[in-house]
């Protein structure tokens, strides 16, 4: 396996795409995550199945968030997408979240080129609200189980905000 850190840029961010690698499925409970020591996947743990994941789960590559992980992304799909694949993705907002005190965002994202929706979703008010109330809702409560009150979506922001924490994710992987 290669590693994404290594053979990917984060993308084209100021005309609103990026390289994403997919950890989780959609509807996957199993917690992937990349090791970036091994250049690896690996699974983390084994959720409850009813804290499947809302949406394809992944990173972009060469970025680092506050957490000192790469920074998260959320693509939204029809169907899953498989674990350790890369796609062109378009930013279409953040989920400013907080995960035990720590700041933790998750981009948004739709594949750069999607003919099932023939590419119209642009921006985060594009999604059904239904599906932004799921993913808030399961953000907020999938670590309920074990440390209950740890995670909070804080808010939604827009392109540009998004692309802002994008960036300053980028500028910490630079200088680590």
């Amino acid at each position: 396996m290669a590693d994404f850190n290594k053979i990917l840029t984060p993308g084209d961010i100021d005309n609103g795409t990026a390289n994403v690698v997919i950890e989780i499925p959609t509807g996957s409970s199993n917690k992937i995550e990349w090791n970036r020591d091994l250049a690896v996947f690996q699974l983390d743990r084994g959720e409850p199945t009813i804290f499947g994941k809302p949406t394809n789960y992944g990173f972009i590559p060469q970025t680092l968030d506050e957490d000192g992980d790469e920074l998260d992304a959320l693509v939204i799909t029809s169907e899953p997408l498989p674990t350790g694949i890369f796609l062109e993705a378009k930013i279409i907002g953040v989920m400013k979240f907080e995960d035990d005190g720590e700041i933790d965002d998750k981009i948004v994202f739709v594949p750069a080129d999607d003919r099932n929706t023939g590419n119209a979703i642009n921006t985060l008010e594009d999604l059904p609200k239904q599906l932004l109330n799921q993913i808030e809702f399961h953000f907020n409560h999938y670590k309920d189980l074990k440390k209950p009150g740890t995670t909070i979506v804080k808010s939604w922001g827009d392109i540009a905000e998004a692309k802002a924490v994008i960036r300053e994710s980028i500028e910490r992987w630079n200088t680590k």
